[in-house]
């Protein structure tokens, strides 16, 4: 007797496979890693419309290079495919945020520090050398370097490498292949003295250059000016080097501020600058003694007849304007470790001659920080050589890299310091690190040097800083910087050890996807994420090192 199974399919033959149908199914399922796109989906939850999986160890196939600015991305991404630009850790972390409450709080800590382990360099298309245009000498050291704001977007990575007789050189850090030549350079010369410090204006069209001869100097890069003239405006008002210079971002190309050596802070404004003569620009205001204790120093003593020099004063060592303040310059010195927020809106000290008792007057920061170099029962405090701001996920931090060879974390505007209150700031034996979840640092790495300096990546997740001696530079993760004092948990600062140049590794600076160092051995060295690279060179470390330097565990 038939029944209504005899109109069934046998039941041996029903499809039991994991394909998405639109009906009568209410929920999408993923589709399969090989097609690469997202199955299209029916009554989907507004919060679920994006899953991010990734598993970083087991996957056999990674791009040659990884990013942190942002593009569109589609579908579920289960692997890695050769375009770097689409597939970095920062934008899958970043379309995780987008997609809602239920999958950031499922989302696992992507491991960035894994990253910064495959970091090589090319011998053959990585270094630049900058040459000499004296006859007894071969070797031009950089002192300085920035990339372009552009190159941090992550356009064309233009590279400016400041040289101790006062050139500049303008790189193309662009990789290329081994066959490939080194693309044209350009070279000016605004000064007849060493360059601290070299920084472009926020749109790309003017460098501004802090040297040895007490003036920093305006040049313009337009290929339609001579090369002769391309120096638009020589500003003068310090009485030593001028070792630091900034641009205000808020108003492109005409107004920055710079820091010298005899301690003070200059602030200039190129449309109404004072006219010093013979095309000398003056400062709208000065702050002497920026960071010159309020106590008297005690007089040196000697015996009758006899000079003694007094002590020098506090030089700046770093200038930075902030986010968290519109009018706010925070500057470093190199006596310790105290950082100052000053309100650039308060009168001029100089620039009036009636107010001569304005001008024996002190001005004082909006904010003042701890010290934190003598946190750990050290007596002597320790000088700050440079400040590196956060983005990101560490957009309320700063960061100073002291002459204690620590890493130090500022919180943003009040500037008190996180690191220094662990109970011990000794290194762990076991793993290298640091105890202290707000320091980052490592025994090999020395800064004892205020010629070296750090820089932050432009998605605020890693930090380098160079070394005084044997060629070396240090890759940190500061990703978790931000929230240790939150969640309560202590944050491994060890560092990644780059090798691949000889004496002192001064300036370094970061651009999307790579980074530069400068050593004084005469060569600049761009270093970019390649997870195959490393592996062969880790496996295989004899015959790779004729051709790459690579990362290696600090």
């Amino acid at each position: 007797m038939a029944t209504g199974c005899d109109d069934l399919p046998d039941p041996s033959l029903a499809d039991r496979t994991n394909v998405h149908r639109r009906a009568p199914f209410t929920i999408g399922l993923l589709t399969p890693p090989s097609e690469r796109k997202r199955a299209p989906l029916v009554n989907l939850d507004e919060r679920e419309k994006k899953r991010v999986k990734l598993s970083w160890s087991s996957q056999k196939t990674a791009p040659d290079s990884l990013s942190c600015s942002d593009s569109e991305d589609e579908g579920v991404v289960t692997g890695y495919k050769q375009n770097a630009s689409r597939y970095s850790v920062y934008r899958l972390k970043n379309r995780a945020s987008v997609a809602g409450p239920s999958s950031v709080s499922h989302q696992r800590e992507l491991p960035t520090q894994s990253i910064l382990q495959t970091f090589v360099s090319s011998n053959k298309t990585d270094v630049f050398r900058c040459y000499s245009d004296h006859e007894r000498a071969y070797v031009n050291i950089p002192y300085a370097c920035s990339y372009s704001n552009a190159a941090r977007r992550g356009e064309t990575p233009l590279l400016a490498v400041a040289t101790e007789q006062g050139t500049v050189d303008i790189l193309n850090t662009s990789k290329r292949a081994q066959w490939d030549v080194e693309p044209q350079r350009t070279t000016v010369q605004p000064h007849a003295n060493g360059i601290f410090d070299v920084k472009w204006s926020p749109s790309d069209t003017l460098l501004a250059t802090a040297s040895g001869d007490h003036s920093v100097r305006i040049t313009t890069l337009s290929s339609a000016v001579p090369l002769r003239e391309r120096t638009l405006h020589t500003l003068r008002g310090h009485e030593g080097t001028v070792k630091s210079i900034a641009w205000d971002p808020a108003h492109d190309g005409a107004v920055l501020c710079s820091g010298g050596r005899d301690g003070q802070i200059c602030l200039w404004d190129l449309r109404a600058g004072e006219q010093a003569g013979g095309g000398i620009v003056a400062p709208v205001l000065c702050v002497p003694k920026a960071h010159e204790s309020e106590r008297k120093p005690a007089k040196p003593k000697a015996r009758r007849g006899k000079v003694v020099a007094g002590a020098p004063s506090a030089s700046i060592t770093h200038l930075l304007y902030t986010d968290t303040h519109p009018h706010g310059i925070i500057s470093s010195s190199s006596s310790d470790g105290i950082l100052h927020l000053w309100d650039v809106r308060l009168p001029s000290s100089s620039a009036s001659a009636k107010s001569k008792k304005a001008a024996k007057q002190r001005q004082i920061p909006l904010f003042t920080s701890s010290d934190p170099t003598t946190y750990d029962g050290t007596r002597r405090a320790r000088g700050i050589t440079t400040l590196a701001p956060g983005t990101g996920p560490t957009a309320a931090l700063v960061f100073a890299l002291g002459s204690d060879s620590r890493v130090h974390t500022y919180t943003l505007p009040s500037l008190i310091p996180l690191s220094g209150h662990a109970p011990t700031l000794s290194f762990r034996a076991d793993t290298d690190a640091m105890d202290d979840p707000h320091a980052f640092g490592h025994p090999r790495m020395k800064t004892t040097s205020f010629y070296v300096r750090m820089a932050t990546s432009p998605c605020g997740r890693w930090l380098a800083a160079g070394g005084v001696a044997e060629g070396r530079a240090y890759l940190y993760d500061v990703t978790a910087a931000g929230r240790a004092r939150d969640a309560g948990r202590a944050w491994s600062g060890q560092g990644i050890e780059l090798r691949g140049q000889t004496g002192e590794v001064g300036a370094v600076d970061w651009a999307d996807g790579m980074l530069a160092t400068c050593a004084d051995d005469g060569t600049v060295r761009v270093w970019r994420p390649d997870m195959e690279v490393s592996r062969q060179c880790k496996a295989d470390p004899e015959e790779m090192k004729w051709n790459w330097a690579w990362s290696m565990d600090a």
